[in-house]
This record gives C-alpha cells, sequence and structure tokens, in this order.
C-alpha cells in the first residue's frame, strides 16, 4: 500500500567523539522549572514539587543552531538555555539505576518560548502549546557520547545574547537530576531509544529580537549559536 502524502523525515542528529554517527530522534520532552532560580523569577516556589513536563515535535528541532526565522505571531519570544539529554534505551517505571544507563549522550540545546502567547494561555487556563511549539523552537547541537561527555554537577551552563552574558549556572542546580528527572517522565510515558529530554533551564531567561544572536554554552559539549532571523 502507498502513502497518500510523503512521508516526513526523520530528524538527525550528528554524533561527534569515538562513536561518531547520527542520532534519529523520537520524542522532544521538555522539563519545567527544573532550576530553583528560574522556578523564582516566574513566580513559582521551587521546593521539590513534581516535576512536569511539555512536548516539542521534532519537527520543530533547529540542528546545528546557525539562522532560525523569527516565528510569526509574537512580539516576546524568549531564550532558556538547555542540557539535552539523548536516550539509547527506554521503557516504563524506570529506577535510578535504569535511568542512569539509558542515557547515550549530552547536547546545548535552547528551548525558545512564545512568551505573549503562553502567558495568554496561561491566564486562561488553556493549553500552551502554541507558545512551545513552531518552527525552529528547539535548537540543537551535536551530541556527545556521555563517557567523552564529563557533564557532572560542577559542569557551567550558560547562555549570552550580543556577547552579553544572561544565563550562568550549574547543573547541580536542578531540583530534579537528570535520573530522577528520566525515572519520573518513565512513569507518565513509555520512552524509548531516540527520545530527547531537554532537562530545564537556569535564571535568566529574557527577550531575544530579529537580528540578536544568541551563543549557548555547556562545558564539554559543542557551542551552540543562534541567530534570530
Amino acid at each position: 500500500m502507498t502513502d497518500v502524502v510523503p512521508a516526513a523525515d526523520i530528524p538527525r542528529i550528528p554524533v561527534l567523539g569515538t562513536q561518531a554517527g547520527t542520532f534519529p530522534v523520537g520524542q522532544v520532552y521538555c522539563v519545567g522549572r527544573n532550576y530553583a532560580d528560574h522556578a523564582r523569577e516566574m513566580g513559582h516556589d521551587p521546593d521539590r514539587e513534581p516535576p512536569f513536563f511539555f512536548r516539542k515535535d521534532r519537527a520543530h528541532l533547529a540542528i546545528g543552531g546557525g539562522d532560525v526565522p523569527f516565528p510569526q505571531a509574537t512580539s516576546d519570544l524568549h531564550y532558556e538555555v538547555e542540557l539535552v539529554v539523548a536516550l539509547q534505551a527506554g521503557g516504563t517505571d524506570l529506577t535510578l539505576e535504569a535511568a542512569e544507563a539509558a542515557i547515550y549522550g549530552y547536547a546545548v540545546g535552547i528551548d525558545l518560548t512564545r512568551r505573549d502567547l503562553q502567558g495568554a494561555a496561561k491566564k486562561l487556563s488553556r493549553p500552551w502549546d502554541m507558545g512551545k511549539g513552531f518552527a525552529g523552537a528547539a535548537p540543537c547541537g551535536p551530541i556527545v557520547p556521555r563517557a567523552e561527555a564529563q557533564i557532572g554537577p560542577d559542569t557551567r551552563i550558560r547562555l549570552s545574547v550580543g556577547g552579553d552574558m544572561k544565563q550562568d549556572g550549574t547543573v547541580a542546580q536542578m531540583i530534579w537530576s537528570v535520573p530522577e528527572t528520566i525515572s519520573y517522565l518513565s512513569t507518565l510515558v513509555p520512552l524509548a531509544p531516540g527520545d530527547l529530554i531537554y532537562s530545564g533551564t537556569p535564571a535568566g531567561v529574557g527577550p531575544v529580537t530579529p537580528g540578536e544572536t544568541m551563543l549557548a554554552q555547556i562545558d564539554g559539549l559543542p557551542d551552540l549559536t543562534v541567530t534570530m532571523r
């Protein structure tokens, strides 16, 4: 039986290091308010509330960064630098040990948000998918295998806009660690090899305008540069 419309291509992210190749992407999950200072700046209590999640379509990835189109229907686009976790295994109800073993590698990512659309939806108690989901909403750099990335509690995560540092934190500031996040998410949905998890952002989120360039950096991973066009 033939397809009635052309099948969409599966996005593939380059893998660097001794396991060089490509990483075919499955689902793209994002965890919200996973850094205490960011939770506070968004007006929430960061005291270990259960993590919550939203999804971006894999078609929204901007692999490798570069020029990314400024999205329509917004005048308040925000950046959020994030450690992206790439999974090599999945399952449901994963233990912390199984969640740790499921990690293939890491990348630098940016969660772009149409904050005005998100805020309006929140006020009306409506879903805010359109605040988070649009073409280019998830820039992502190349993936580095876990053993070669050496991500730890002291790993710095930061983002500058036009050379001005806006976000600067460490992985230790996460409310929920990466294995805890994976384990909790697996109690809600079945995870699978190829899934990505954007693991939250430090304080300092703010607007970016057309023509501005963002530099997202995480120790041990290739930089990610994005210019809004």
